[in-house]
Parts: C-alpha cells; structure tokens; sequence
C-alpha cells in the first residue's frame, strides 16, 4: 500500500488489474461474514426460504403452475432467483461509494477495480447458491428437467448486469443527494418486488396489466427465462433484446456519472452531515 508497482507492458499491467480484482472479490465475500462458507450458506437459506414462503402461499390458494406444466419449484425459483441476483446486485453497486472508500486509500486500487470486485463478488455467491440448491433438489427430490439450460444460464447473467448497471446510477447519485438515493434505491427494490414478474407470466396479463410491467427489464428477463426453462411455454409479451439495450443504456449513464462525480466528490461534504 505504500508504493505503485508501474508495469512496463500492457499485459503486466491487465495481469495487475486481474490481481487486485481477485484480492478484491475476495474480500468482497469474506466481508459478508469471517467465514467465506458461510456466507455462501446464508445466501443459500435466504433463497430456499422465499422459494418456501411463495411455495406455501401457492398451494394453500390451490393455484397451479400458472398455466405452466412443470415442476412448481422450478417455476417459483426461476423467478425468485433472478429476482435476488438483480435486487442484491442493486445494492451492493450501489453501496461502494465514490471516493470514501476506505480501501481506495491503498494505492494499486482504482474506482473500476471496486466497482467490478463489488459486481463479481455478488455474481460468485449468487451462482454457487443456485448450483448447490438445484444439484440437492435434483439428487434429493426430484430430477429437473431444464429445456435450454444454456440459454437459462445467460438470463441469469443479464439479470446480474442490469442489477449492477441501476446500482451505478444509485451509487453516483449517493454523493449528490444521499437521502434521496437511499429513498429511490429502496423504492426501486420494492417496486421490483410486484412489478418483476416472478409470480406471473407475461402470456397471461391482459393489456392494462401488462403496461405496468413492460417498463421493467427484470420482468422481460424472468419472463424469457421461463420460456428456456419450460418446454411449453413461449413467451411473447417480452423480449430479452430489451433488457439488453436498457441495461446498456443504463450502464453508459451510471459510468459517465460515476466518474464524474469522482472528480468533483469531497470528504467535507459529509461534514455537516
């Protein structure tokens, strides 16, 4: 931390980058608890028990698999899932500060360093609980039968991306305006709360209704999702080529606003505060 190791070449200094990114993730995940393990394992819980939650809340009201013949679980972690991945995403990007960040004080570390550590670290642990919850289902209780799982896959990745590109408009916005952000950061996870879709299909909502969720790319993701992970199902009241371009619309805004606020951002602003 007391000296800046110059590379001479472009490939020492993307292996340098890689580095501190690895040390960062890391860190990133030992944070959420002194045990990397079991913080893997409290992801793990928190999911199965929103999977439960909505499972009992499906069978007591005797609905079945919204029209969707398949495994009830599957339906329910499809959209409970990339629901997390998107909402803890938010929160995390949005929660690394621009420029009062103690680990910015160490000299190799960068603002693009902190944010990508941030970004992957939640992807790591988002992606080690969903293979640890559907190899134990499909071994413990049932075989699970994905159509295109590769597919599937990348849903789950755009869901991480857009996540990570809302949270860094939240977090360049913190600096600026630091009630306001925490207002709009919650109220944003709290409309993704009814307005993602993880409990309807896009087939099944009506024109009204579906104006109230198009606006959202989460719930055009889920929605694709389940039209890769269910055979009979073909959804065609969303499009993942929307969630693509708002995602990268969305990122392009946050960059440019994130940098801009590291250049102005001042310590003595929090002063008063």
């Amino acid at each position: 931390m007391f000296y800046f190791r110059n590379n001479k070449t472009l490939l020492g200094g993307a292996f340098t980058t890689v580095e501190l990114i690895f040390h960062a993730v890391v860190r990133n995940v030992r944070s959420q608890h002194s045990n990397a393990v079991v913080a893997i394992v409290r992801s793990i819980v928190q999911v199965l028990a929103l999977v439960l939650v909505f499972y009992l809340i499906m069978s007591f009201m005797g609905a079945r698999v919204a029209k969707v013949r398949g495994d009830l679980v599957l339906y329910l972690l499809s959209g409970v899932y990339l629901f997390l991945v998107h909402i803890k995403s938010v929160k995390q990007v949005a929660g690394v500060g621009v420029g009062n960040n103690p680990m910015m004080l160490h000299s190799p570390m960068n603002m693009m360093v902190m944010i990508l550590a941030t970004s992957f670290g939640i992807l790591y642990t988002m992606l080690v609980t969903l293979f640890v919850i559907l190899f134990l289902y499909h071994v413990a209780v049932a075989p699970l039968v994905i159509e295109e799982p590769g597919a599937a896959f990348v849903m789950v990745l755009l869901s991480w991306f857009t996540g990570c590109a809302v949270g860094l408009v939240f977090m360049a916005l913190n600096p600026w305006f630091p009630t306001t952000a925490s207002i709009l950061t919650t109220l944003y996870r709290r409309l993704n709360m009814i307005f993602s879709g993880k409990m309807v299909l896009g087939n099944a909502l009506g024109g009204f209704m579906l104006t109230m969720f198009a606006w959202n790319p989460l719930f055009h993701i889920i929605d694709q999702c389940r039209g890769f992970v269910f055979r009979n199902y073909y959804p065609r009241n969303s499009s993942w080529e929307y969630a693509v371009w708002v995602g990268v619309a969305v990122l392009m805004i946050g960059l440019l606003a994130v940098f801009y606020t590291k250049k102005h951002v001042s310590q003595s602003w929090g002063a008063r505060r």
